[in-house]
């Protein structure tokens, strides 16, 4: 599978940190909707990129009432959506807030364009290093029959429990390594009120670790970001660069 990362908050987040966003994407500056999620599964599915991970902050999100039209983009064809959990990165939610959170994505997860692996709904989370052996051990409890994947911190190859999985989520690196599990890679970092690039765009080194990715032959290839123009990762047509990431990621393929 090759998945992105991607964000259904817009219009609320064309600026970032009080400055605009860096880039203009080719369809000018959406909304989050119906029309946009079908342009934005045509464009993922251009680079060969068959799952959407979508940020998803709670049943209390506004941004929670745009995950249907997301999965009504996606019918009629091979493209698939999962979760991405934001809050275990922004504290330690208890096993019951936890187990009430899945309880409630459970609505999205018997539409068929919801991703499954072994049988199982799939939901990623983001997470901190502050407490990696208590977070393995809080989702092993609440995500009974989920496949879930945890963001890796020091010393996670040796927690128990293990979780479904590992992923990483670090845009101003250009690759991350983490096998068998996953590779990610990003084309670039520029977070709008910063004055200069963190990872400048490159596209003779995204198309190498774009290659390298592939040749990996991880569980998950994962671009890191489709559309998350504040920190000036997306991949996302824009007007300046037209399709040049997706175009490599097209040409890149197991």
């Amino acid at each position: 599978m090759r998945a992105a990362f991607y964000y259904g908050w817009y219009p609320e987040t064309w600026t970032a940190g009080g400055a605009p966003v860096h880039g203009e994407p080719s369809i000018g500056r959406y909304a989050s909707q119906l029309g946009t999620f079908q342009n934005h599964v045509l464009a993922m599915r251009y680079g060969r990129i068959n799952v959407g991970i979508f940020s998803w902050w709670g049943p209390q999100s506004p941004y929670d009432a745009r995950v249907p039209d997301m999965l009504r983009a996606a019918e009629g064809t091979p493209f698939h959506w999962c979760a991405y959990y934001e809050q275990e990165g922004f504290g330690n939610p208890d096993v019951p807030t936890l187990t009430a959170d899945l309880d409630y994505l459970k609505r999205y997860f018997s539409h068929p364009n919801y991703l499954h692996i072994q049988g199982k709904p799939v939901v990623f989370s983001y997470g901190d290093a502050s407490d990696g052996q208590t977070m393995c051990s809080r989702w092993a409890q609440a995500a009974t029959g989920i496949y879930y994947s945890l963001k890796v911190f020091e010393g996670f190859r040796t927690v128990s429990p293990q979780p479904s999985s590992w992923h990483q989520y670090a845009p101003d690196q250009g690759y991350v390594e983490f096998l068998p599990w996953s590779v990610s890679v990003s084309p670039g970092f520029w977070f709008a009120p910063d004055a200069q690039p963190r990872l400048a765009r490159d596209p003779v080194r995204f198309e190498n670790d774009v290659a390298r990715m592939v040749a990996a032959r991880p569980t998950l290839e994962i671009v890191t970001t489709f559309n998350e123009w504040g920190e000036g990762t997306a991949v996302e047509p824009e007007l300046s660069r037209g399709f040049a990431e997706l175009d490599i990621l097209r040409r890149y393929t197991r």
